[in-house]
C-alpha cells in the first residue's frame, strides 16, 4: 500500500492559491513545527498556500515526533538510503498537491529544516519539472556524488533556485555542511545562494526568516508592495 502523508495547512491570504509552499520538518518533530512560518511570510506572498506534512515514520529517538528516515548522523550511506526511501512518498504528496490546487511544480517551493532540508534538496533536484525554489535551513546535501544523475535524463533542464541558511554555532549539523553543500552543488553546475547567521545554533533566526521569505517571493515573481504615500 502506498504511504500517504498530510499535515497542517494555512490557506492563501488572498483566498486565491497561485503558489504553494511545502514545509518539511526536521528529525523528531512533525508538521506543526514549521507551519507557523506561514504567518511570517503570508504578507510577502498573499497568493501562497502553505502545507507542512508529517513525516511518514514515528521517530525512535523522539516517540512523539516523526522522521523522514532513521538518522544517527554516523553513517553517510544511511542518509542516502533514507532519502531514496522517502523520495517516492514526498513525490506522491507533491503530485497530489499539484492536482489539488491546479498548479505545476513551477509554482511550488520546498522549504526544509535539518532532515527536511536533506529531503527537499534530494527530491527537488530530481522532479521532472524543477520547483520554483528550494530553501533549506540547517541541513546538508546528501549524496553529492550522485548529482550528475539529476540531469542525465534532461541535460538542458534548468535547476531550481536554491538558498541555504545555517547557524555558525550549530552543534548538530555543523556550519561546515553549508559550505560543503554549496561547493558540491556549484561543482555540479547548480547555482546556490547561502547565508550564515553568526552566533545561531541549530535553528532559524529573524535574519533567516527575512532572507528566506524574500527569496521565496522573488522566486515566485512576487514583488513587495510599495508603501502608499500619505
Amino acid at each position: 500500500m502506498a504511504i500517504s502523508i498530510d499535515g497542517p495547512r494555512v490557506a492563501a491570504k488572498s483566498r486565491t492559491t497561485r503558489q504553494l509552499v511545502v514545509l518539511l520538518h526536521g528529525y523528531g518533530a512533525d508538521g506543526n513545527d514549521l507551519i507557523a512560518l506561514a504567518q511570517q511570510w503570508q504578507n510577502l506572498m498573499p497568493d501562497a498556500a502553505f502545507v507542512s506534512p508529517h513525516a511518514p515514520e514515528r521517530c525512535a529517538q523522539a516517540p512523539t515526533g516523526r522522521q523522514w528516515f532513521p538518522l544517527t548522523m554516523r553513517d553517510l550511506e544511511e542518509r542516502w538510503v533514507g532519502v531514496e526511501k522517502a523520495r517516492p512518498v514526498l513525490d506522491a504528496f507533491l503530485d497530489a498537491e499539484c492536482a489539488r490546487y491546479g498548479l505545476d511544480d513551477g509554482k511550488i517551493a520546498l522549504v526544509g529544516f535539518s532532515q527536511g532540508t536533506m529531503l527537499a534538496l534530494h527530491v527537488g533536484l530530481r522532479r521532472a519539472k524543477a520547483p520554483a525554489a528550494i530553501l533549506g535551513f540547517s541541513g546538508a546535501l546528501v549524496g553529492p556524488e550522485h548529482l550528475d544523475a539529476t540531469r542525465a535524463g534532461s541535460p538542458s533542464r534548468k535547476p531550481p533556485p536554491i538558498l541555504l541558511l545555517h547557524g555558525s554555532e550549530d552543534d548538530l549539523i555543523p556550519a561546515e555542511s553549508l559550505f560543503l553543500s554549496a561547493a558540491d552543488l556549484a561543482e555540479a553546475g547548480i547555482p546556490v545562494q547561502w547565508h550564515l547567521s553568526a552566533g545561531l545554533g541549530h535553528g532559524i533566526d529573524g535574519a533567516g526568516l527575512k532572507h528566506g521569505g524574500l527569496f521565496l517571493a522573488d522566486c515566485f515573481g512576487v514583488r513587495p508592495a510599495r508603501p502608499t504615500s500619505a
